[in-house]
């Protein structure tokens, strides 16, 4: 990819990451607002704001679950005109639709510049080189993973994607990265929509999460995706998830950087 410069990274609430470059910001499953959920939320866990107010570059949506897409938040980070890239609309009856139709109803209300992307599909904003690659959803949505090319880095982040066997592909047309946002929670759920429920878990574990980090050779594992939501016996997140990811990637030989929800590092 040619000469490294620097880059930011920062980590936000749940799932969320913003990334700078050259001047510009990227944000991934930005979220503010998780009102939707709160039979589930941790009222501890911070969501912080966008550092770029009006000023963002480019956005996107692993998936649109409600802890995923904010389209208010996205409104007001977003500058004028800025691309939201995001997966197909889920397909099937009312309770099919019962996880993405408020962020689907939420993005008709505003003029946001929204682009359905298929899989291994590429986009570029500015300094970001931004492409699509497969995931698969816990509970049967559309969801992709981000491949992110900046400054030099390739940076992933895989939503709450199940494991699934497709990350040798990746590897091979992107590999080795250099960061890997995993998500690790592997909560097991009973959500009205999703009955009878599944007494499987519908995240990665944390073990599943370093095997994928293994298999992309990433240099080093941001976990995501973690504490903020626990509430039997609705939502029951795996135990020990950052132990247990630790202990798992010191057997591969891979290292792991555990950020809170607000703080920044730096890629050179």
């Amino acid at each position: 990819m040619g000469n490294k410069e620097k880059v930011r990274v920062r980590r936000l609430g749940w799932a969320g990451v913003e990334i700078e470059c050259a001047g510009e910001t990227l944000l991934i499953d930005y979220v503010q607002d998780i009102s939707q959920l709160p039979m589930i939320r941790n009222p501890d866990e911070q969501f912080p704001a966008s550092s770029k107010t009006g000023a963002t570059s480019v956005a996107l949506l692993t998936h649109l679950h409600n802890d995923h897409a904010d389209p208010v938040a996205l409104n007001v980070a977003l500058s004028k005109d800025a691309p939201v890239f995001r997966p197909i609309m889920a397909k099937g009856n009312d309770a099919d639709l019962a996880l993405t139709k408020y962020a689907e109803t939420e993005f008709k209300k505003y003029k946001l510049r929204t682009e359905i992307v298929g899989e291994w599909e590429e986009r570029k904003v500015g300094p970001f080189r931004i492409f699509s690659v497969p995931a698969v959803d816990g509970f049967g949505d559309p969801q992709l993973s981000w491949v992110v090319e900046c400054g030099g880095f390739k940076i992933i982040h895989a939503g709450d994607t199940l494991n699934h066997g497709l990350w040798w592909r990746i590897f091979h047309r992107f590999g080795p990265l250099n960061v890997a946002f995993l998500p690790i929670n592997a909560p097991i759920v009973d959500f009205p929509p999703l009955r009878p429920m599944s007494s499987i878990e519908a995240v990665m574990t944390p073990e599943q999460a370093a095997v994928a980090a293994n298999i992309l050779k990433a240099g080093f594992v941001v976990p995501i995706h973690y504490d903020a939501m626990h509430k039997p016996p609705i939502y029951i997140e795996t135990a020990n998830p950052i132990e247990r990811l630790t202990t798992s990637l010191r057997d591969l030989n891979l290292g792991i950087m555990v950020k809170e929800p607000g703080d920044w590092f730096e890629l050179w």
